[in-house]
């Protein structure tokens, strides 16, 4: 057992959709348990397999007392009511935006016995199964924001000092452009 270190944007496992867990031995075995030991983290209320750098499908989540894992999660069922909060990510620290999801939702999978589960939640509940399950699916929250908002949002990371493990690179001086030209910033 042991708690894994987070993989930060900008690697592409994070962007890479999972393969579905199709072994449930001792390997399988390890990575929930690994889950399950990266979750139980004061302000981790989940973390996706491919955020300890695994290409599985599998995630882990702890909300508000209850903690678990779902294997092969797939959304099956998300309401017409929508919440948006703030929403952050553990590979993408520090930041947080404004993130429109589903007030409820369900998603479905197995267990380490792949047996069928269902995790069903509301509020902060149903955020976490949806950004986790994104994640398996090589989606980022930030992908979600507005087309603005998500400019913003690339900006911030870019500056942060995490990003690449490096300082922002130095930006050349700004030039003068003729009046008149539309330049995107």
């Amino acid at each position: 057992m042991s708690k894994r270190p987070i993989v930060l944007f900008g690697d592409p496992v994070l962007v890479t959709p999972t393969s579905p867990v199709t072994s449930f031995g001792r390997q399988t075995e390890a990575l929930i348990r690994d889950l399950l030991d990266t979750v139980d983290e004061p302000g981790h209320a989940g973390v996706a397999a491919t955020q300890i750098g695994s290409g599985l499908r599998a995630f882990s989540y702890n909300v508000d007392g209850r903690i678990g894992y779902v294997i092969n999660p797939e959304i099956t069922e998300l309401s017409e009511e929508v919440q948006e909060d703030e929403e952050g990510c553990l590979s993408i620290p520090e930041l947080a935006f404004s993130t429109r999801r589903a007030m409820r939702a369900v998603v479905t999978g197995v267990d380490l016995r792949n047996e069928p589960i269902t995790v069903e939640g509301e509020g902060l509940m149903a955020r976490c199964l949806q950004h986790e399950t994104d994640h398996l699916d090589g989606r980022l929250y930030i992908d979600r924001l507005d087309r603005d908002t998500r400019r913003e949002a690339m900006r911030a990371v870019r500056r942060s000092e995490w990003f690449m493990g490096s300082e922002p690179a130095p930006q050349p001086a700004p030039q003068k452009l003729p009046s008149g030209f539309g330049g995107l910033s």
